[in-house]
């Protein structure tokens, strides 16, 4: 296979942040460019979920849901702990209205019995919708429609999900997510999951540390370990708020508490929000360094329009890896810091087109930065609110940007290395992964080998099926 990054291991006991390039003189690399060439679309995109996969190093938990299955378990009492919820099918202009006053806003029972008369004829259990209802329920949570973008996503989509926020849900979600990530042949996810604000069935806080317990016990069963997926977390703290100093304390001690599951602090919300700039948390971060070691830092940066020093300004906070980096293409100075260096840039194709900030995703700037050597991985961020999988960024890149084979064993690969992960853990996943690159490579290397192609079955969404007209089944 192409051995990548053969300096590598230095980096994973924190001895060295040098990096070998991708070997060009692999045997499948020539093979590659010829499947390329003679595959259809489909079959493409069945070798490309074949694909050994790395790490998903960006993936918000509570958007990272496909709604048809987040349905599923919150109408269902088995799975969701004996929670009963409730969602707005109408707007009958009550007064007074406590509550935001978009459709299909999900709430408990506690809190659908505490509202006036007037409003809880606007809601239905969630249970009981027609099938037409459940479509538009499933609808209101994806960026699906036309004219749909940034605000109907950052204001409503995140209102919308309410209280379907217990931590029942939250654990029979996470292996339903493990097993679709581990059928496409991702092996690490490291979510960005905040443990406080979690409830009970009923609508109580669940204790953080109570909720770490959970987990933990919740990856331990065997269904969880059969996906082959390794989890960790990451505590986010949203950047605006008044009090977000203080969350960002909270979370290190957080984190600090629960090392083998929690690995990393991150910063998020809408960067055209200003009260959020980097800068302002220079201090915190500082002191944070002052009280704790080895606890990783990504941060969400370079996702607005314009350009700013957003980035430049992240590392100084102490982050090594950058979420989005968009605007990275219009800082020299940082762009040229982070080449061949102990940074990686989370890149989010769907994302960002989606939202608006590379519509035509052939003008995105991830080439530029994977062929300059600043190092990057691809990731999902909000696939449920997406309606999409790794697969289809990985298609993405490939059909708008050629990719070499060397460069997607590299992204596969850098996935895994600039993660957070234990030093061990990385280790393992590292090897696990050049020895399934290994096995790809002994599939297809042959002429014939796009017959096995007719047996793979892709899982895909909404996403693939808008935007290329591909019909694979997902349910």
């Amino acid at each position: 296979m192409a051995r990548i990054h053969l300096a590598l291991l230095p980096l994973l006991v924190g001895l060295s942040a040098s990096f070998a390039p991708a070997n060009p003189d692999s045997g499948f690399a020539a093979r590659w460019e010829a499947i390329k060439e003679e595959t259809t679309p489909e079959q493409l995109y069945r070798l490309l979920y074949d694909l050994p996969k790395g790490g998903d190093l960006h993936t918000h938990f509570d958007g990272s849901f496909i709604p048809e299955l987040l349905y599923r378990a919150a109408t269902d009492p088995e799975r969701n702990g004996g929670a009963e919820f409730f969602t707005r099918t109408k707007i009958l202009n009550c007064d007074p209205q406590p509550l935001p006053l978009v459709y299909y806003i999900n709430i408990n029972r506690a809190t659908l019995e505490g509202l006036p008369a007037c409003v809880q004829e606007e809601f239905e259990p969630l249970a009981d919708l027609s099938p037409e209802q459940q479509a538009r329920w499933a609808s209101s949570l994806k960026l699906d429609l036309a004219g749909e973008g940034r605000d109907e996503f950052f204001e409503r989509h995140w209102t919308r999900l309410g209280q379907i926020n217990t931590i029942d849900m939250k654990l029979t979600l996470l292996v339903e997510n493990m097993q679709l990530f581990g059928a496409e042949g991702v092996r690490y996810l490291e979510y960005q999951l905040t443990p406080f604000g979690i409830t009970d069935a009923d609508g109580h806080p669940a204790p953080p540390d109570a909720v770490a317990d959970r987990i933990r016990e919740r990856l331990r069963q065997p269904d969880a370990l059969a996906t082959g997926v390794t989890v960790r977390l990451q505590a986010a703290s949203l950047r605006f708020t008044p009090d977000a100093e203080d969350r960002v304390r909270r979370n290190y001690a957080f984190v600090d508490r629960h090392r083998d599951l929690y690995v990393g602090v991150n910063l998020v919300g809408r960067e055209d929000n200003q009260k959020g700039y980097p800068l302002r948390f220079l201090n915190v971060f500082r002191e944070m360094r002052r009280q704790y070691s080895g606890i990783g830092i990504s941060l969400h940066a370079g996702e607005a329009d314009d350009r700013d020093a957003a980035i430049h300004d992240s590392l100084l906070l102490g982050a090594t890896r950058i979420g989005h980096g968009l605007n990275l293409i219009r800082d020299p100075d940082t762009l040229l810091l982070m080449r061949n260096g102990p940074y990686l840039v989370e890149i989010n194709l769907i994302s960002n087109r989606l939202l608006d900030y590379t519509p035509d995703l052939s003008l995105h700037p991830f080439p530029e930065y994977l062929r300059l050597g600043v190092p990057v991985c691809l990731n999902t961020d909000d696939r449920g609110m997406w309606d999409s999988t790794m697969t289809d960024e990985y298609y993405s890149a490939v059909t708008t940007f050629g990719l070499t084979w060397p460069e997607i064993v590299q992204l596969g690969e850098d996935s895994l290395a600039y993660s957070f992960a234990e030093d061990a853990v990385k280790t393992r996943l590292i090897e696990d992964y050049r020895r399934r690159v290994d096995d790809f490579e002994d599939r297809y290397l042959s002429d014939d080998s796009l017959k096995r192609l007719e047996h793979i079955k892709p899982v895909a969404f909404g996403y693939a099926e808008r935007t290329w007209g591909f019909d694979f089944k997902p349910f």
